[in-house]
C-alpha cells in the first residue's frame, strides 16, 4: 500500500452518493431493511441517494414517510423531507406545515420555502420572520417568502 487508503475511501464514497440507475432496486430494498432494523443512522444517507432519482424511487417514499414521521434524529427530518420532494411532491402540505414549527432549522428553511400559502402558514411565517432568537438565515426566508 502506497499509503492512499483515503483516496480510495473517498472515490467509493462519491460513486456511492451518485449511483447509476442500477443501484435504485438496491437502495429501495436498503431503505426498507433499514427501517425493519430500526436502524436509525445512515437512512438519512439512503434518502439523499434515492432522491436523486427522483419519481423513479416511488417505491421508497413510504418508507421515507415513516422515517420522517418516527426518526428520533430530529437533524435527519431535512433529508427526508427532500428526498420526499424530490420523488414525489404531492402531499406535502401538511408536512411543510408542521416543519414549520420544527426545532431543525434545515427543515424550517424548507418549510418556510414551500409551506402552502394560507393564513395559518402565513402567520407562522412572520413569526419565524420576526423571532429575534432565530437564525438570521431563517429570519431572511421568511422575511423574502412574505415580501409583496
Amino acid at each position: 500500500m502506497d499509503g492512499r487508503e483515503w483516496l480510495a475511501r473517498l472515490g467509493a464514497d462519491i460513486l456511492a452518493d451518485h449511483p447509476g440507475p442500477e443501484a435504485l432496486p438496491g437502495l429501495v430494498a436498503e431503505l426498507a431493511e433499514q427501517w425493519e432494523a430500526r436502524a436509525w443512522c445512515g437512512p438519512d444517507t439512503t434518502a439523499k441517494r434515492l432522491a436523486r432519482f427522483g419519481p423513479e424511487a416511488a417505491d421508497a417514499v413510504p418508507v421515507l414517510w415513516r422515517y420522517w414521521r418516527h426518526t428520533p434524529h430530529s437533524y435527519e427530518r431535512a433529508d427526508y423531507l427532500k428526498a420526499l420532494a424530490a420523488i414525489d411532491p404531492s402531499g406535502l402540505d401538511e408536512a411543510h406545515t408542521e416543519s414549520l414549527w420544527d426545532c431543525e432549522e434545515r427543515a424550517r428553511l424548507l418549510a418556510i420555502a414551500s409551506a402552502p400559502h394560507n393564513p395559518q402558514t402565513l402567520h407562522r411565517i412572520a413569526v419565524l420572520r420576526d423571532d429575534p432568537i432565530k437564525t438570521p438565515e431563517v429570519r431572511a426566508a421568511a422575511g423574502a417568502r412574505l415580501a409583496p
